[in-house]
């Protein structure tokens, strides 16, 4: 005769403690929003608006607010620019003179033609440099012809650059940069205030050490 195994009783499940501290939420990731007053030191001394090029095939700026680069990024280059011109021409008129020689017009035309234009369309192209600070991401664009939309996200920052040269020191500009894992999601942006810079590398830094991102 075979003696069936004896089913073990089941076991109580323990009453929840009254006095139990309850679990502890997860940590919720606050939406990058400047306050009045960071707003008004990355606006300041900018262009109003973002300029959009008129072709309806366009990359669309979205919602959102968008902030410029300053009104003295536009000198910087302009001054830059003309004093390229100057020299090169400087340098093919000596040739000229001394040598008696006129192959040199041939690259220094193709350097000045290139550097005019480029002093033409620099003012049109500044305004259509902007960036944005959303939720999730830093979001970036530029171009007319060639548009560049792109974001990138707080979580993969890796470093945080301010530089200036001794020409934006002197008009209170500088450009920073955000360094990525990834070389192609990496953006510099130019002709920043002195004073947006700095700001905006603080709200960057505060928001990677919010999400525990560790710059």
């Amino acid at each position: 005769m075979t003696i069936p195994p004896e089913t073990p009783p089941p076991v109580p499940s323990e009453p929840e403690h009254p006095l139990a501290a309850p679990a502890p939420a997860e940590p919720h990731e606050a939406p990058v929003t400047a306050t009045e007053a960071e707003a008004d030191v990355l606006d300041e001394r900018t262009y109003p608006r973002i300029l959009e090029p008129r072709a309806a095939g366009r990359l669309p700026l979205g919602d959102g607010t968008w902030h410029q680069l300053a009104r003295a990024y536009v000198r910087v280059q302009l001054i830059s620019q003309a004093a390229v011109i100057v020299v090169v021409a400087a340098v093919a008129i000596g040739i000229q003179v001394f040598t008696q020689v006129p192959w040199q017009w041939i690259p220094a035309g193709v350097i000045l033609i290139v550097t005019t234009i480029g002093l033409i369309i620099t003012p049109r192209q500044a305004r259509s440099v902007g960036y944005q600070l959303r939720r999730d991401d830093l979001v970036f664009r530029r171009g007319i012809l060639w548009q560049r939309v792109v974001a990138v996200p707080y979580g993969r920052m890796q470093l945080v650059d301010i530089t200036h040269g001794p020409l934006d020191r002197g008009f209170g500009i500088a450009q920073l940069k955000l360094v990525t894992a990834a070389a192609s999601t990496g953006v510099t942006i130019p002709g920043l205030t002195q004073e947006a810079a700095e700001q905006l590398r603080d709200t960057l830094i505060a928001v990677a050490e919010t999400r525990r991102t560790g710059l």
